[in-house]
């Protein structure tokens, strides 16, 4: 059965995903990253997205400028769901297919998916979330992306809510202090992970 062993890594925009899967992957978990996916996907389907919104996100290279890009579809809901028809089956189609290659070796591994619940579309049972606070989560992707705080507030905006994700999760992980303090969070999932499976 596909995603049998898989656990989802979920959370905010900005809340440190991408901190904790590096955390997993040095605790020696698989990681099968989403947004490394779909920029790939993105990439490889520039003609569609040329047709679909204009030669002026497509980069001299012939890759995506994905920032132009995501200032059109963060402000833009039809936008984004055109977007969306285009790319998500063919990411599910190589997660789909990534997982089963892990489901072999009968190991719990990470799915990175930032709109995991968002899209409702992996029938995958386990969750992690990261979060922080409102106030941190704005800091961070204001620090982090160097936009404005009006363009922050967009991108948290655009995603469900973080204390609504927290409601969801089988695995809560505390992102709002130090790394000392996060690396003891993770280090406290996984053992819950490893004596779930």
């Amino acid at each position: 059965m596909v995603f049998e062993y898989a656990v989802v890594l979920t959370g905010g925009i900005a809340t440190g995903k991408s901190t904790v899967a590096k955390i997993f992957e040095d605790f020696g978990f698989v990681i099968i990253d989403a947004d490394r996916i779909a920029h790939q996907v993105l990439d490889d389907n520039y003609l569609e997205i040329e047709k679909l919104f204009g030669s002026k996100y497509i980069k001299e290279d012939l890759r995506v400028d994905r920032k132009a890009l995501g200032g059109l579809i963060f402000s833009n809901p039809i936008e984004k769901k055109r977007l969306e028809e285009l790319v998500h089956p063919l990411i599910y189609k190589e997660i789909e297919r990534l997982s089963t290659e892990q489901d072999i070796y009968q190991k719990p591994y990470i799915v990175d998916i930032p709109l995991f619940f968002e899209t409702n579309r992996y029938p995958i049972q386990k969750s992690i979330v990261v979060y922080t606070t409102p106030k941190i989560q704005l800091e961070r992707l204001i620090d982090r992306d160097g936009c404005t705080p009006k363009e922050a507030q967009q991108r948290v905006g655009s995603q469900l809510s973080i204390e609504t994700k927290k409601l969801k999760a089988t695995y809560l992980i505390d992102n709002s202090r130090d790394l000392k303090s996060l690396q003891d969070e993770c280090d406290r999932v996984k053992e819950e992970i490893l004596n779930d499976f």
